[in-house]
């Protein structure tokens, strides 16, 4: 089946709101300003790649069947992504949700829909209320399924607005803007699902993403200044 084509008309704004849009300044300043963030780019990689195996490490710990759930979930969203139909408007709902809600602190708007993905939180606060009156097991299992949808179709369609951005030097908002997303996204469901299941550890997340990109730092910086 073919696949839609992306927003409409209310969805071509999200396009135009990245959070690192380049400011009107002088071209030599914008390449400036583009160097310096793909050069923060760079420097975030090593965590983007220890947040990312810290996850992993951890959510191996809990059970076989709620790790499927998860998985399951993020695949569903890119098999609907890619052959089926790619829900921009969902995601520009969430999006417009987070600008009414830092409306009061206006430098935050254009970044928080960005950072912070609504749906995943919102799933991971439902479950953690309504499992307090429902017991079942089935109710765990769809919110990961549920949570592995959202947080795939937040860093999906992200990335994708800050690639649209124009005038980004060097890709550095791309490079910057995604690994910086990546990273608090990751850290959000570590943080959320340590709440809701048991064996995984956000304390212990943090010090294995912490302690693997200290270790990728320290080899870099031997190998190019310690002789």
């Amino acid at each position: 089946m073919a696949r839609t084509e992306l927003p409409n008309k209310k969805d071509k704004g999200l396009q135009q709101q990245t959070p690192d849009a380049v400011p009107k300044i002088p071209g030599f300043s914008v390449k400036i300003f583009g160097a310096v963030k793909f050069i923060l780019g760079i420097l975030l990689l090593p965590f983007v790649y220890s947040a990312g195996n810290a996850f992993l490490i951890q959510f191996g710990l809990i059970d076989k069947s709620l790790q499927v759930c998860l998985w399951w979930g993020a695949l569903t969203f890119i098999l609907i992504y890619l052959f089926v139909w790619e829900p921009a408007v969902i995601y520009g709902w969430g999006h417009r949700v987070m600008e009414a809600t830092f409306s009061f602190f206006r430098p935050f708007v254009r970044f928080a829909p960005f950072l912070l993905p609504i749906y995943a939180i919102v799933i991971l606060l439902f479950y953690a209320i309504s499992s307090n009156f429902v017991r079942d097991p089935w109710l765990l299992q769809y919110a990961l399924f549920l949570s592995g949808f959202a947080i795939t179709m937040h860093l999906v369609f992200s990335s994708k607005t800050i690639r649209a951005s124009k005038g980004d030097f060097l890709k550095g908002n791309y490079i910057f803007g995604f690994s910086l997303i990546f990273i608090i996204n990751v850290g959000i469901l570590s943080l959320g699902l340590s709440f809701i299941v048991r064996d995984f550890s956000f304390v212990v997340f943090s010090s294995e993403a912490y302690t693997l990109a200290r270790e990728i730092y320290y080899a870099v910086f031997k190998q190019l200044f310690i002789r």
